[in-house]
This record gives C-alpha cells, structure tokens and sequence, in this order.
C-alpha cells in the first residue's frame, strides 16, 4: 500500500487565480494573495512542499489604504554606506512603481524560508485593467470566498 495517498500529480497542479485590488485594503488583500500562494486553500497543504498557485493582480495602484497610511508610511532601504539611508514615502512609490506596494505586503506576510522567492515569482502584479495573463484560465476571486 502506497504510503503517499493523495499526494499525487493532480494535487501539484498549480491553478491561475485573478484578483482586482481596486477599492480592496492592502494588509487583507496581500494575506488573502500570500494564503494562495503557499497553497493552504489546498485539501494536500503541507509545510514542507511549495505546491501554491498563481495569482495574477490587476489595478495595483488603486489599492486602498485604512486609516492615515497614505500620507504617513514610507518604505526605507539601507544601502549599507554611511549616510546611505533611502526612505520613499509611498504616494511616491505608488506613482513610480504601484506593483511594488503590493509585493513588498505579500512578501512580509510569506514564511520567511528558502520558498519565499519562489512563490513571490508567481505572483503577478499589473498596474492596468488589462491582465495579460488571462488566457492562461483564471479563477476571479471575489472576495467573497472564505479561508
């Protein structure tokens, strides 16, 4: 008897979802993205495996921000030289890169492990309406849907 039950190839399959983040908050919207990227909406979760899925999102700049987020957060980076400081307050990330926002909120919600490159190359961010990635046949997620 197969000691792996259930642990087959259907089960790794990895599914395309697409997300809209107009109009949604940041912090629930990057939890629900960073929930399906590690895969724990599957029945087969298991810690040690990278068996997450693709999440493709549209209209990133758009996303919402609670409370006084939008005048007061800004994101900073060390450059390791004296005086090497960056800080970049996020109404100007916003306008220059949009899709960062949303990643860099993914990426502090991963396990911080050898997976976590790995599953922020699925993710997917466009800061347009369009998504380039729809023939590749998307779930729509709602929001609707429970953990």
């Amino acid at each position: 008897m197969a000691s792996t039950r259930g642990k087959t190839a259907l089960a790794f399959t990895r599914q395309w979802h697409q997300v809209d983040a107009s109009g949604r908050t940041l912090g629930q919207l990057a939890s629900r993205i960073a929930y399906v990227l590690m895969g724990k909406h599957k029945p087969t979760y298991d810690p040690a495996v990278d068996a997450g899925d693709y999440v493709s999102v549209t209209n990133a700049t758009q996303v919402h921000l609670s409370g006084k987020k939008s005048e007061d957060k800004v994101y900073r980076h060390y450059s390791g030289f004296m005086g090497g400081l960056k800080e970049v307050p996020i109404g100007r990330m916003r306008e220059r890169r949009g899709e960062d926002i949303i990643k860099k909120a993914v990426s502090g919600m991963l396990p911080k492990n050898t997976f976590r490159d790995r599953r922020l190359a699925r993710l997917k961010i466009t800061t347009g309406e369009v998504d380039p990635y729809a023939s590749n046949g998307l779930k729509v997620y709602t929001g609707e849907e429970t953990k």
